[in-house]
Order: structure tokens, then C-alpha cells, then sequence
């Protein structure tokens, strides 16, 4: 992943709507969620939501797919998974490390 790329996610994700926005497709997965069920959980509005969403899109977190009258907006895990590499890249003083979820690196 290029640094460009990297400051563009980061950007996006340093705001709490979006944060929250993104950490909810992650928990739903592949299947995605549509605006209005967003809108309706995190207590956003339409019009807010989707200048968040299309924030995410830009930065490449997110894809929207159409599904017969929905939309449907899913995470990037391959992006995700490219940033949380990009990050933890050299978290070991260069060696090689295992990073798990809540538990950080394994050989630090």
C-alpha cells in the first residue's frame, strides 16, 4: 500500500460517524447493510450518511453495490487488511511479526 493511499484511509477514519460507519461493515461482513439500515443504527441522517459513506468509497474502505433497488455498501477487507499491514509493517524493529486481534504482536 502507498503512503498516499494510507494518509487518504486514515483521513477518512478520523472522524466518528465515519469510524463508526466503517467498524459496522466490518461486524456485518460480506453481506453489507444498506443506507437505511445504517442511517437507522448509528441515528444518522440520510443526507449525513451519505457524505460520509461517499468519503469511505473515495478512500477506498468501502464499495457499494446495487441490488435491485438497494444499494448495498460493504468494507474492503483486502484494503483494511493492506492498511493494518502498512501499520504494523515494522511494529518488531524489522522482524517478522504476528499480529492478533486484542492480543497485538506476538514477539514483541
Amino acid at each position: 500500500m502507498e503512503e498516499s493511499q494510507v494518509v487518504k484511509a486514515l483521513a477518512a477514519l478520523a472522524q466518528p460517524v465515519r469510524l463508526r460507519l466503517f467498524r459496522a461493515l466490518v461486524v456485518t461482513g460480506p453481506q453489507g447493510l444498506t443506507p437505511g439500515t445504517m442511517a437507522e443504527g448509528l441515528g444518522v441522517s440520510a443526507s449525513a450518511l451519505s457524505f460520509h459513506l461517499k468519503e469511505l468509497v473515495h478512500a477506498g474502505l468501502i464499495r457499494v453495490e446495487r441490488s435491485s433497488r438497494n444499494l448495498i455498501y460493504r468494507a474492503e477487507f483486502g484494503q483494511m487488511d493492506a492498511l493494518l499491514g502498512y501499520l504494523t509493517e515494522n511494529c518488531c524493529e524489522g522482524a517478522t511479526c504476528a499480529v492478533t486481534p486484542g492480543a497485538g504482536c506476538t514477539t514483541c
